[in-house]
């Protein structure tokens, strides 16, 4: 039996307290994360357990038991403090997936600080942007990227410490201080940083899909949120294996890829070597992986390989498969039941809301291409794009919508209180963040849209902004890229607005075809009739554009934003997570 058990009987008598009964905890135990992820899994009797397996390129593999995890993250907390960092200082970590970037992020948190963590594949411009936004005070990067640091560094004066945890030594300018954790003395003992509920921990910014990035600031609070949503959706037990692919410059990697799983003790893997679904797959039958988060995007690239590597490889060690970042086609659902013997369930959630949202669960009925149902202790709704009161109609459109108040909800925008305010339907235009977060008669506007069926089933729509409204009528992107990529010369697909004189908008679409496939007449009638026939009239595109790759995000979301943009004659506004050619 799954740990969520029935879902109908979670709804009942429900308490975020019931986190702190899956931990053991008792009130008047320190409240930080790092701590909480590392020490007290320790002081449990965990010690010597495997925390991190670790593989990178070149073959390198590494492993390392929870106690390695508690020390390592102590040298990170008690030189940060050396140097004269202080708690509330932000500290971006910018490193590709080496163990550093995972002990690194703990150890800011235990010495008080905000952990500012950001991709690596950002350019020196998209890190200047968030540097510049955060106030960063110091940044953790690795001989590979601090090049990166050195063309912006005179622009930022806030940003006193350039360290660099790994490469070359002998190489670092001016003011940069080398610190390799795993060279330097052990520190066994460390007090970590006394956190309140509202203490700030981690400063995520958002990919800029839609807008200019934004940085959402969580609290120590949110491991409530990240504690439960890890038990009851991802199914993690002691004994588990489990692989998060995604980076902790995003949310995912942080929420699911470091505090969940750790703070319940489970070992967790980390491969840092690309992307081929053979390696994928080799990695999943070397380790024994038995729980398995990915991406839509992923999944969808080894649909694309096929069936042949999954039958070269023993996958038989996996129990439970889950999707996060993107909604997930019903046809990726389908394939991965059918190649794996298990369903990918799909998870909705944002960075802004730190934890799982709307879910699908082990022991509940599956609706493939829907996101599932609304976490227990999360009041979800469809809101009427004009008044914001709940729709009661199964199927109708709106947006989706929660009511403030869950542990993991992100407190703040930094230095944007107007935009923070703009996210909640019926702010009093004088209200604090406090207010808003605390009000139960607001709602959390998430800027998607959906509906619900009238099972209670939640059906992602598309973006606020990416909705197309041909002829008075509001057709889903998604929905159209979810059938377009059934089409069987068809890789990857996006859908957007065209401006039409008479129809406001006609469906465009750009897609990038499968080997074997060109562009030809007959191949864009036989889209046409693809979709017609599936979908309806008003979805089949009027325009198609081929393209050898759609413009992503470094995360893997398709940038509609940048393409409708472009076909509107608009600025493209913020390109720093536009995936690098």
């Amino acid at each position: 039996m799954s740990n969520i058990g029935s879902y109908e009987e979670r709804l009942k008598g429900f308490d975020w307290d019931m986190a702190k009964e899956i931990l053991g905890w008792e009130e008047g135990e320190l409240l930080n994360i790092g701590h909480i992820c590392s020490d007290r899994v320790c002081a449990r009797g965990q010690a010597d357990k495997a925390a991190l397996i670790w593989e990178g390129f070149g073959g390198k593999k590494r492993t390392y038991t929870f106690d390695d995890l508690r020390v390592y993250s102590n040298g990170f907390a008690k030189f940060l403090l050396d140097r004269g960092l202080k708690p509330g200082d932000r500290i971006c970590i910018f490193m590709d997936k080496i163990p550093s970037l995972y002990f690194s992020f703990l150890g800011v948190l235990k010495m008080g600080g905000i952990a500012q963590p950001l991709f690596s594949a950002f350019g020196d411009e998209s890190l200047e942007v968030r540097l510049e936004s955060a106030g960063t005070a110091a940044i953790l990067t690795t001989r590979k990227h601090v090049k990166k640091v050195r063309k912006i560094l005179e622009k930022l004066p806030e940003l006193k410490h350039v360290i660099v945890v790994a490469g070359d030594e002998s190489k670092l300018k001016g003011e940069e201080v080398f610190f390799n954790v795993e060279a330097a003395p052990r520190v066994e003992e460390f007090d970590a940083y006394e956190a309140t509920p509202e203490t700030p921990s981690v400063l995520h910014y958002t990919s800029g899909t839609t807008g200019q990035p934004k940085g959402a600031q969580h609290v120590h609070n949110s491991i409530w949120g990240q504690v439960l949503t890890t038990s009851w959706v991802l199914d993690l037990r002691e004994d588990d294996i489990y692989w998060c692919t995604a980076d902790p410059g995003w949310v995912t990697g942080t929420s699911y890829g470091i505090i969940g799983p750790w703070s319940l003790g489970v070992t967790q893997c980390v491969l840092d070597s690309g992307f081929t679904c053979v390696r994928w797959y080799e990695f999943i039958q070397d380790n024994r992986i038995t729980v398995w988060y990915s991406a839509p995007t992923a999944i969808r690239s080894l649909m694309r390989d096929g069936v042949e590597p999954v039958k070269a490889h023993d996958l038989s060690s996996l129990r439970h498969l889950a999707s996060v970042g993107e909604p997930l086609n019903a046809e990726a659902v389908i394939w991965s039941e059918d190649v794996y013997g298990l369903p990918f369930l799909d998870t909705f959630w944002q960075t802004e809301t730190g934890a799982m949202m709307i879910s699908n669960y082990p022991d509940m009925p599956i609706k493939p291409g829907s996101m599932g149902k609304p976490f227990p202790g999360i009041e979800a709704a469809v809101l009427d794009l004009k008044t914001h009161e709940p729709i009661q109609e199964p199927g109708r459109v709106g947006l989706i919508a929660f009511r403030p108040g869950w542990p993991a909800m992100f407190r703040a925008y930094r230095n944007k209180p107007d935009i923070y305010r703009s996210k909640f339907a019926g702010a009093p235009e004088d209200a604090t963040p406090d207010e808003l977060r605390t009000n139960p008669d607001l709602w959390y506007v998430s800027g998607d849209r959906a509906s619900i069926d009238a099972d209670g089933y939640y059906w992602f729509v598309g973006r606020d902004d990416d909705v197309i409204n041909t002829g008075g009528h509001l057709v889903g992107p998604f929905e159209i890229e979810s059938a377009l990529v059934e089409h069987e010369a068809i890789a990857e697909a996006a859908a957007i607005g065209k401006p039409d004189e008479v129809n406001m908008e006609v469906v465009k679409v750009f897609v990038s075809l499968k080997p074997g496939f060109e562009p030809s007449g007959d191949l864009e009638l036989s889209i046409m009739n693809f979709i017609r026939k599936k979908l309806s009239p008003l979805a089949m595109p009027q325009e198609i554009e081929y393209m050898e790759k759609l413009p992503k995000t470094r995360s893997g979301k398709i940038l509609r934003r940048y393409l409708r943009a472009l076909e509107w004659g608009e600025d493209v506004g913020d390109l720093t997570t536009l995936e690098d050619d």
